[in-house]
C-alpha cells in the first residue's frame, strides 16, 4: 500500500516544538491548548502505525484529523489505517474529499476507483481514470478495459488489454486478465489460446490460473486434458475445493466458467492481481491495501480473504486475521484453507484451547484430508500432548498409505511425539523411516542423533549422523550443540570444546547449551569456566525443575560427585589444559 514518509512532516514538528515553549512560559491559550491535547492521540497514531496496530492507528488518526481536518499527512494516514483495518465506509467519504489525480493522494484515488467499482459504476471507474490518476499505467489501463467491458464495449477493452500486452512490464497481466475477459463473455477458444501458452508465450501458474483453465478446457470438451492438468499441477493428494472439481470432471460434467462472473469481479480481479505481484517484493502494507480493496468490491472472494488474513498474521495482526478468516462461512469455498488459517491465528494469540477446537472440527468435517489430521497433530505437540498428537499422525499415515518422499515431515513429526510420549520403539522406526525418504535431512539426523546419544546408545552412529547434519546447516546452534555433546559422551573432550563454545556463541542465552558447555570445561580441568557457564545456565531457566536442581547439584559438589550419585560413568582422565 502506498504510504507516505515515515517522517513528522515539518508541519507537525514545529508546531509540537512550539506548544513546548508555550507550556513552559505559561498558561495556553485556548487554541493553543486544544492542539496539545491532540499531540498525545497524534503521537499514539504514528506509533500504532508503525507497528502495524491498524485499529489503533484508525482510531487515533480519526481523532487528530478532527482537530485539523485540512491536514494532508493525517487525512493520508487516517485513510491507509482505515483501509487495512477495512473500514471501507469510513474510507470512502475520507478519500472523496481528499485531492486526487496526478498530484493527489493516490490511495484516496484507489478507494474511488474500488468503490466506483463495487458499485457497477463503470462510468464513474472510466471518469476517475480519464481525470488522470495516479494509480499507474498498469492498474489505469486494466481497470478501463474491465470498465469498457462492464460498459458494453467489449472491443475497446480487449484492445486496452492488448496493448498492455505488449508492454514488457506489464505483457504477463494484460494477457491474464485478456484471457479472463475472453472467458467470461464466452470466447473459450481465445482463453485457451493465452493460458495455454500458445499466444503470447506461457504464463506463470498460479492457482487462480490453474483453476480458470481447468474450467476454459471443461467449456471446450476436454474433460481429460483438464484431469491431466490437475493431477500435474496438484498431486495425488488436493486440497477439497480441487479434489472437488476433480470429481465433477471425472463425472463427465460441463464445468461453468465461475472464476470471473463479471466485470465488477474482473476489477476485484485487478487489486488482486496487484497484491499478489506486490506480495513477494514489497512491505506486506502495500499488499494488503489492494487486498482489502479487492475484497471490498467482491466481498464473497476466498482467494482475497485468505491473502489478506496471511499478510495481517505476517504483520503480527492475529487477532484481525481471525476474524478476517471468519468471513469464509462452513460449506463454502476454501472454508478448509480458512479454518487452517484461523487456528493457527488463534494459537498465536493465546487461545490454545480455542485453535485445538477448530481443527478438532476440521478433522470431524474433513475425516479423510490428511492435511488437517496433520496439522492436528502439530498443534497438539505443540500444546505438549504428544499421545494425542501421535494419534492425529496416525490417521494421516493412514490415509496416505505407502510412504512417499513428500512424507518425510510426518513422520518425523509422528517421531518426536512418541519420542516425548515414552515410545522410544516406535519414534526410533519413525525417525529411520523419514530418513529413507529424505536421507541427509539435517532435523532429522539431529534429533536421532541427539536421541542417542540421550540414551548413551550407539554413540558411533549417531556421531556420523550428527557430522552430516552439521555439513548442511553449519550454523545451526542446536546441531552444533549435538556435535560437541556426543564428542562429550564419546570421551573426546577436548574435541568437543571448540564446538560446544560456537553453539553457545550461536545460542548465547540458551540453558541447555550453556549447560553443556559447562560440562565439557570441567571435563578438560577448566572448573572455574565451568562453574561460570552453570549460573549462566540457572539465569536461562531450565526448561523443567529437574534440570535446575542438577545444576545447583554440580555447582555445590563438581561434575564428577553428580556422575557418582547418578551411578553414570566416571569422567575420562585428561590433562589440567584440556589437551
Amino acid at each position: 500500500m502506498p504510504m507516505r514518509s515515515r517522517n513528522l512532516p515539518r508541519r507537525s514538528v514545529s508546531t509540537l516544538f512550539a506548544l513546548f515553549a508555550l507550556c513552559v512560559a505559561g498558561p495556553l491559550p485556548a487554541s493553543a491548548q486544544r492542539a496539545l491535547d491532540f499531540a498525545g492521540p497524534y503521537l499514539a497514531a504514528r506509533e500504532a502505525a508503525v507497528a502495524n496496530d491498524f485499529a489503533a492507528s484508525a482510531r487515533y488518526s480519526l481523532r487528530v484529523l478532527a482537530a485539523d481536518p485540512a491536514n494532508m499527512f493525517l487525512q493520508e494516514q487516517a485513510l491507509i489505517a482505515q483501509v487495512a483495518v477495512g473500514d471501507l465506509a469510513a474510507a470512502v467519504p475520507l478519500a472523496q474529499s481528499m485531492a486526487t489525480g496526478p498530484r493527489g493522494s493516490q490511495m484516496a484515488t484507489l478507494v474511488q476507483l474500488a468503490d466506483a467499482a463495487a458499485r457497477g459504476d463503470y462510468a464513474g471507474v472510466e471518469a476517475i481514470v480519464a481525470a488522470g490518476t495516479n494509480t499507474g499505467p498498469m492498474v489505469d489501463g486494466l481497470v478501463r478495459s474491465w470498465a469498457r467491458l462492464g460498459g458494453g464495449q467489449v472491443s475497446d477493452a480487449l484492445a486496452g488489454l492488448d496493448a498492455l500486452a505488449k508492454d514488457g512490464g506489464f505483457a504477463a497481466f494484460g494477457l491474464y486478465h485478456k484471457a479472463l475477459a475472453l472467458a467470461s463473455v464466452g470466447d473459450f477458444e481465445g482463453a485457451d489460446a493465452i493460458l495455454s501458452g500458445a499466444e503470447g508465450g506461457p504464463l506463470r501458474a498460479t492457482r487462480r490460473s490453474v483453476i480458470a483453465h481447468v474450467q476454459v478446457l471443461s467449456q471446450l470438451d476436454r474433460n481429460a486434458d483438464a484431469l491431466s492438468m490437475i493431477a500435474d499441477l496438484f498431486g495425488p493428494d488436493p486440497d477439497p475445493d480441487i479434489a472437488a472439481l476433480k470429481r465433477r470432471l471425472e463425472s463427465g460434467e460441463a464445468l461453468p466458467f465461475t472464476l470471473i462472473g463479471s466485470a465488477r469481479d474482473g476489477l476485484a480481479e485487478v487489486f488482486f492481481t496487484v497484491a499478489g505481484a506486490l506480495n513477494s517484493d514489497t512491505p506486506d502494507s502495500y499488499a494488503l491495501g489492494y487486498a482489502r480493496l479487492a475484497l471490498h468490491v467482491r466481498p464473497e472472494f476466498p482467494d482475497a480473504v485468505l491473502l489478506v488474513a496471511s499478510l495481517l498474521e505476517n504483520m503480527g495482526q492475529h487477532e484481525l486475521a481471525t476474524g478476517v478468516y471468519g468471513k469464509i462461512a462452513r460449506g463454502a469455498e476454501a472454508f478448509h484453507a480458512a479454518e487452517m488459517g484461523r487456528a493457527g491465528a488463534l494459537f498465536a494469540v493465546g487461545r490454545k484451547d480455542q485453535a485445538l477446537e477448530v481443527l478438532a472440527a476440521l478433522a470431524r468435517d474433513y475425516p479423510d484430508l490428511p492435511g488437517v489430521w496433520s496439522a492436528l497433530g502439530d498443534m497438539q505437540r505443540r500444546m505438549q500432548r504428544y499421545a494425542e498428537a501421535a494419534a492425529s499422525y496416525d490417521r494421516a499415515v493412514e490415509i496416505y498409505g505407502a510412504p512417499a518422499p513428500e512424507h518425510w515431515f510426518l513422520y518425523y513429526a509422528r517421531g518426536m511425539a512418541q519420542e516425548r510420549a515414552g515410545a522410544w520403539a516406535e519414534s526410533e522406526s519413525d525417525f529411520r523411516t523419514a530418513l529413507q525418504l529424505n536421507p541427509e535431512q539435517p532435523q532429522v539426523l539431529n534429533y536421532l542423533g541427539y536421541s542417542f546419544v540421550d540414551r548413551n546408545e550407539n554413540l558411533d552412529e549417531a556421531l556420523g549422523m550428527i557430522e552430516r547434519a552439521v555439513a548442511k546447516v553449519p550454523d545451526d546452534g542446536a546441531i552444533v550443540d549435538s556435535l560437541g555433546w556426543v564428542l562429550y559422551r564419546l570421551g573426546r573432550y577436548s574435541e568437543a570444546v571448540g564446538h560446544m563454545e560456537k553453539a553457545a556463541s550461536l545460542m548465547p542465552v540458551d540453558s541447555l547449551v550453556n549447560d553443556h558447555l559447562g560440562d565439557v570445561y570441567w571435563a578438560v580441568g577448566r572448573q572455574r569456566e565451568a562453574e561460570f557457564q552453570w549460573r549462566r545456565a540457572l539465569s536461562f531457566e531450565p526448561e523443567t525443575e529437574a534440570e535446575a536442581a542438577r545444576i545447583r547439584r554440580k555447582l555445590e559438589l563438581g561434575l564428577d560427585a553428580v556422575l557418582a550419585e547418578e551411578g553414570a560413568p566416571p569422567l575420562k582422565a585428561v590433562a589440567a589444559n584440556g589437551n
